[in-house]
């Protein structure tokens, strides 16, 4: 927002932007540092200011170079301060340009200074040209560099700079100083909305002014509910009656109240970007690990193929891996394709691997058979439970420890081999995640201290494999199947 040429409003950004040192919020580290060196008369040749877009490195950069020269601040360019935006000049000429004019002394002013913004954008040719001018510069001219990627730069320009830091404004901060806008410019906005401004603002005093701007100009009196709708934000009600659905397995009312959210204008990314910045806070406060896996899984959101889907599969999971037995019926289903009908013994998932056909009799002698005898019984270091048997314990066991990887395992076909596990599962995608070190070694870590041995994990994709069986639910738990269904490809629920 600019100002207004015929009189009227003038952007909040810029009426209350500082003009002193002394007047910069939240980078005292920084300002106090150049106020000293300007008394003592400590002046570097070149500074290089670093840090998140809105923190102030431009402000503080043009209030430099005025209080090196003792001048007054204006919004108007002074002749021997001259800004330079690299993104837009950052080819070679326009620095051997510059390293042309360094040479001639100021108009009217002690210095010249030459404020380098973005500039990380400069091409590698460019950086060394400039770099012959940082070694030797003329006494009359400083360097301001200002830039959000540090990294980029390369060590020569880093090494011939002093370095400064800038960080984000801590929140309590912001809010504080909104609050002093909002008084001097009698905007009517409740203490809790400028939190949410200040949070929303991220920390930049620029962005949270900006928004101030905003909502000043919608509504007589800003509320924090007016300002959730206005900035499209879930409110904190919301976001933890998510959470509290999840942990009581009831995905009916976690799909209500994303509904009501993507009603009121939220995206899926948008949904899970909130939920990521709430659960970020208790995960600090309250360390759980179940809410540490929907974290994780949360950040896979913005990069889906399908946000929606994504997201929804999220809840799922977490609500699924919460059902209690009490929540679902008694008489199992399972889901029918569209295949003809298989026979019972085709239904059942295959849990032990069939035994090679039975070869032909062979004859052997006495002494033969009496050490074959003798072999079976002695004790083996190997896996010799029936997994049919252990197998709920392992699901048991997993699930304390990684939720997401007890979901998949529970939907995959166990078959224990000679010491070898093999997962079947019916989507490449769930093989490619068991085949991730990090569930390999919780199977085999869980299968040892059940069995006090672990076994080879190996997994393969089989379209055949049944999903597994669902207990039925009742109304309140219909939504859960019908999402379920859409995930696994359709398919129609019956009972078995």
């Amino acid at each position: 927002m600019g100002d207004n040429k015929q009189g009227g409003h003038q952007a909040l950004y810029r009426k209350y932007r500082s003009k002193k040192l002394s007047e910069i919020v939240g980078q005292e580290h920084i300002t106090t540092t150049l106020q000293n060196a300007l008394k003592k008369g400590a002046v570097n040749h070149a500074y290089l200011f670093t840090g998140p877009r809105g923190t102030g490195k431009t402000s503080v950069a043009r209030i430099l170079a005025h209080e090196l020269n003792n001048l007054p601040y204006e919004t108007k360019q002074h002749l021997d301060i001259i800004e330079i935006d690299a993104a837009s000049n950052r080819r070679i000429e326009d620095i051997r340009d510059l390293r042309e004019k360094v040479n001639i002394a100021p108009i009217n002013a002690k210095y010249k200074v030459y404020i380098i913004d973005e500039v990380h954008m400069l091409t590698t040719e460019s950086f060394n040209a400039l770099l012959k001018t940082l070694e030797e510069p003329p006494k009359h001219v400083i360097f301001i560099l200002a830039t959000t990627e540090i990294h980029k730069l390369p060590a020569t320009i880093l090494s011939r700079t002093q370095k400064h830091s800038f960080r984000l404004v801590p929140i309590n901060k912001v809010s504080k100083h909104l609050r002093h806008i909002s008084d001097q410019e009698n905007i009517n906005i409740d203490d809790d909305a400028l939190d949410i401004l200040a949070e929303h603002g991220g920390g930049s005093f620029r962005d949270s002014i900006s928004l101030l701007d905003q909502v000043s100009m919608s509504s007589d009196h800003v509320t924090v509910e007016y300002l959730n709708q206005l900035l499209g934000l879930a409110p904190d009600i919301y976001l933890e009656k998510i959470l509290s659905h999840t942990k009581t397995g009831d995905w009916s009312s976690i799909k209500s109240i994303l509904n009501d959210l993507e009603e009121r204008g939220l995206t899926a990314n948008m949904i899970a970007e909130q939920l990521i910045k709430y659960l970020s806070k208790l995960i600090y406060s309250s360390p759980d690990r179940q809410i540490l896996n929907i974290l994780n899984n949360l950040m896979e959101v913005n990069g889906a193929y399908y946000p929606k889907l994504k997201l929804d599969s999220v809840l799922i999971e977490a609500a699924m891996a919460n059902m209690t037995s009490e929540q679902s019926p008694q008489q199992p289903t399972q889901y029918k394709s569209a295949e003809p009908k298989a026979t019972t013994q085709e239904t059942i998932p295959q849990l032990i691997k069939p035994k090679a056909e039975e070869e032909a009799p062979v004859e052997v002698n006495a002494e033969e058979n009496i050490e074959a005898q003798k072999s079976s019984t002695e004790p083996k270091n190997s896996i010799t439970e029936d997994i049919t048997q252990i197998w709920p314990k392992i699901l048991t066991t997993v699930k304390e420890k990684n939720n997401s990887l007890y979901t998949l395992l529970k939907s995959s076909e166990p078959a224990l081999v000679d010491d070898t596990l093999t997962l079947k599962v019916r989507f490449p995608f769930h093989k490619k995640k068991l085949d991730d070190h990090k569930y390999k070694s919780i199977i085999c870590e869980t299968f040892e201290e059940i069995t006090r041995s672990a076994p080879e994990v190996i997994t393969e994709v089989n379209s055949s494999v049944k999903p597994p069986l669902i207990k039925p639910v009742d109304s309140a738990h219909a939504s859960l199947i019908s999402n379920v269904q859409d995930i696994m490809g359709g398919g129609e629920v019956i009972n078995a």
